[in-house]
């Protein structure tokens, strides 16, 4: 039986960061994985979802051209978006290819994991070597909502819907979150009739609420429409399509799409790892871990989607970095999400950072809220891309508690907030620093700048400072 400092499981972003650093630093290293090395955010997710949604954005600003009096005619071809997003993929893939972990001293083995005990690991249930120490970083899937007949029916999830050859007519997309909305808008441009029906009041609940309209507004504009406070109870094949019923305030009604989209949450992938055989402990399938991501079983951690904690490819490739540090090193450094931004991929973007202004203000902080709408911007203006608002969250002494953005390109230009927050800059040093001009980050110099502006107005210097400037002059 092979013996290994360290066994990861599962070849997505934590998983390949943590072999990959612990091998860097001579442990002896087994990676596993049941396919291709990438997870899904290489095949089916981040990768893929990107190039489609470029593709979809290609087609949009090709129909602003009327502005020019030019005039664009005839269908899309799908396929050529679907190739577009091959191609991406082809080309990433090369960065996680089997051969360049082998290169590191890596052992990589396709197969499906499986525990024997607290130390061993089966590998198709035949072959099996040994871990001094083990990382999971199996990922996650799609869940299949309790729909009477959903299975039956048929239905699309992330992963499907990217195999499709052709865009569907009509399409209901059971969901409102960012994989729901990204698909929406993107087979919307593509020509097909998109309807979003979301369990909750509003889509996109974990966002800041003041921003979620200019989401709503523009995939509207798209032809996007939303259902919400409703649920899936029904769906059948008919002759004219899927039938579905939805209930919304205690009523019924029946509508009839081509596609069904399923993008009403994760599951993560630990239900086939035999948890039990080694003793870890787990909640509806997430894997219990500690701020060390440990599990209860010490020497066995747990990273990525299958932790429940954010489930971002940053977030594992953060995590597979720190699991590097304790499980290699046997440091005990803490995993720390405060400073954890993520992006909802429409178009205009949406960025969030840290706490929202409703959840700052049921802590009970004592907060100020600095805001900039897009078009007080000149690149914006000048780009004639307006729709948006820049929002900055601090404490009374201007730390910055939370962030958030929508416009284009908001994941991008929002960054240097990131890094601000992250090493406990306040918001007035971002006004301090030099901005080309004109960019779009220099809404987020112009949001710092309302800091400077609010201290100088409401400081009681101010009036000493006027007396001299006027003496002086």
């Amino acid at each position: 039986m092979k013996q290994y400092d360290l066994i990861v499981i599962g070849g997505g972003a934590g998983g390949l960061t943590a072999a990959a650093g612990g091998a860097n630093f001579g442990a002896k290293v087994a990676l596993i994985d049941k396919g291709s090395l990438g997870g899904d955010c290489l095949w089916t997710g981040c990768v893929p979802t990107k190039s489609l949604i470029q593709s979809a954005k290609i087609l949009h600003t090709a129909k602003k051209a009327n502005i020019f009096d030019l005039e664009v005619h005839g269908y899309p071809n799908f396929k050529v978006a679907k190739e577009r997003l091959n191609q991406s993929i082809a080309t990433i893939q090369k960065h996680d290819d089997d051969q360049r972990f082998i290169d590191m001293g890596i052992d990589v083995y396709h197969g499906g994991a499986s525990f024997k005990n607290a130390n061993e690991i089966r590998i198709d249930g035949q072959t099996t070597i040994r871990g001094k120490r083990i990382v999971i970083a199996t990922g996650s899937r799609p869940m299949i909502p309790p729909i009477e007949g959903i299975k039956e029916t048929g239905f699309l999830t992330n992963e499907t819907a990217l195999q499709l050859e052709k865009q569907p007519k009509s399409l209901i997309v059971v969901g409102g979150g960012p994989i729901g909305l990204e698909f929406a808008q993107s087979f919307s441009r593509f020509g097909t009739k998109v309807t979003v029906v979301e369990m909750g009041t509003s889509i996109l609940g974990k966002e800041d609420s003041e921003l979620v309209p200019y989401v709503i507004g523009s995939l509207k504009k798209d032809g996007v429409e939303f259902i919400t406070g409703a649920k899936v109870l029904k769906a059948e094949n008919m002759d004219s399509g899927k039938q579905v019923i939805i209930e919304q305030n205690n009523q019924q009604k029946t509508l009839l799409f081509e596609e069904i989209l399923l993008a009403s949450g994760r599951v993560p992938n630990t239900d086939k790892l035999e948890l039990e055989n080694a003793g870890i402990r787990s909640n509806r399938g997430f894997i219990t871990v500690n701020q060390k991501l440990q599990t209860n079983v010490p020497h066995i951690y747990a990273i990525g989607d299958v932790n429940g904690y954010y489930p971002f490819t940053h977030k594992a490739g953060y995590e597979g970095k720190l699991v590097v540090s304790n499980a290699v090193f046997g440091l005990k450094r803490n995993a720390n999400y405060s400073n954890l931004p993520w992006v909802t991929y429409t178009d205009p973007e949406l960025f969030h950072l840290g706490l929202t202004e409703e959840e700052a203000t049921n802590k009970g902080k004592e907060i100020k809220v600095y805001k900039t709408p897009l078009d007080d911007v000149d690149r914006f203006v000048s780009d004639h891309e307006t729709n948006g608002l820049i929002k900055i969250i601090t404490d009374k002494k201007g730390m910055i508690l939370g962030a958030h953005a929508v416009g284009p390109g908001a994941g991008d230009f929002m960054q240097e907030v990131v890094f601000a927050k992250q090493y406990g800059h306040k918001i007035g040093s971002i006004s301090n620093v030099i901005h080309a001009y004109p960019t779009h980050v220099g809404g987020v110099q112009r949001t710092a700048d309302l800091y400077w502006r609010e201290k100088l107005v409401s400081s009681s210097i101010t009036n000493i400072l006027k007396k001299y400037v006027k003496w002086f002059r």
